[in-house]
């Protein structure tokens, strides 16, 4: 049976605490560390974790989401790495495999790279390799020095919706009912997912990402020169999991198939192409989950040396 609410834990960060959630928190058990997307919350993993038994899933809020909301900034990708570091010291984990959506992979890249002794593989899931500026198809050398785009464009009503308010529960399940990617695949997951992410009072009920700090953390998603170092400079095992189809499930994906083969990547990056699933529902419906954890288990058992590049159809 799903569990769509994991036991929670706070763990000190600067500023206050960071919320985890916890699916199978056995000591003994395989650990994995799962990191969600830039307006999302720990709450976009519970499939995953139906299809890991006996894995332990250690899933924080971001900094600037779901419960961990009110905690200040500076916001910002290292800084989200330096939250991850504490939670693992918290839990007295040395090093854990990590598993990560959307901007949560670029937090993971950041991880492995400046604390690579805490990573044993990455698995990113649609996301960690910098996007292709807006109006700008393509993502060779010319474009990697110029300043980096508003990058909430790319994130359409995921962004919009942070600025809203809402009546009732039921109202803002309808909203995300008639989103472009949930339309077609609602579920009690999805639902579970929407309703942790209010936060506040009827009739003023807000989606729990800050403004503040969605708008920092999008705007390193193109990839300076410090993060295309970064990308260089992995080591880990580490496996990509493409969707094929975007936020709004349109056939324009949030990545071109080219662009996994091209610079700014991680050395023996193994690509798998995954069939039939947008950029959410990749982890919030359940072929994409299953596909996840299929991967994130092979990472569990691999070595610590990067494999050849390859990519994978399903």
């Amino acid at each position: 049976m799903t569990e769509f609410a994991p036991a929670r834990i706070a763990v000190p960060v600067p500023g206050g605490a960071l919320t985890v959630g916890i699916w199978n928190n056995a000591p003994d058990a395989p650990t994995v560390l799962a990191i969600h997307g830039i307006t999302a919350n720990h709450r976009c993993w519970p499939l995953l974790a139906d299809h890991l038994p006996g894995v332990r899933i250690i899933a924080p809020d971001l900094r600037g989401r779901g419960r961990s909301r009110d905690l200040g900034g500076p916001y910002g990708l290292e800084q989200h790495a330096r939250d991850l570091v504490a939670v693992l010291d918290h839990l007295g984990l040395e090093s854990v495999a990590v598993v990560a959506h959307s901007m949560g992979a670029f937090v993971a890249v950041l991880l492995a790279a400046r604390f690579p002794d805490r990573v044993s593989s990455l698995t990113l899931v649609d996301g960690g390799l910098p996007l292709d500026p807006p109006d700008r198809p393509g993502s060779g050398d010319e474009t990697h020095d110029a300043p980096a785009p508003d990058g909430t464009a790319v994130l359409g009503p995921a962004a919009r919706r942070l600025s809203m308010t809402f009546a009732s529960v039921e109202e803002y399940r309808d909203f995300w009912r008639e989103h472009p990617a949930f339309r077609d695949h609602w579920s009690a997951a999805v639902e579970a997912y929407v309703d942790y992410d209010l936060h506040g009072q009827p009739p003023a009920l807000r989606p729990s990402g800050d403004l503040a700090a969605v708008g920092a953390d999008v705007a390193e998603l193109y990839g300076g020169e410090s993060y295309r170092r970064a990308l260089k400079s992995v080591r880990q095992p580490t496996t990509f999991l493409r969707a094929p189809r975007g936020l709004l499930d349109e056939p324009e994906a949030l990545y071109r198939p080219e662009r996994l083969s091209e610079e700014p990547t991680i050395a023996g990056l193994r690509v798998i192409e995954v069939d039939d699933v947008n950029h959410y529902t990749i982890v919030l419906a359940e072929p994409g989950a299953r596909r996840v954890a299929r991967a994130v288990n092979d990472a569990l058992h691999v070595s610590s040396t990067a494999a050849p590049a390859a990519t994978i159809h399903d």
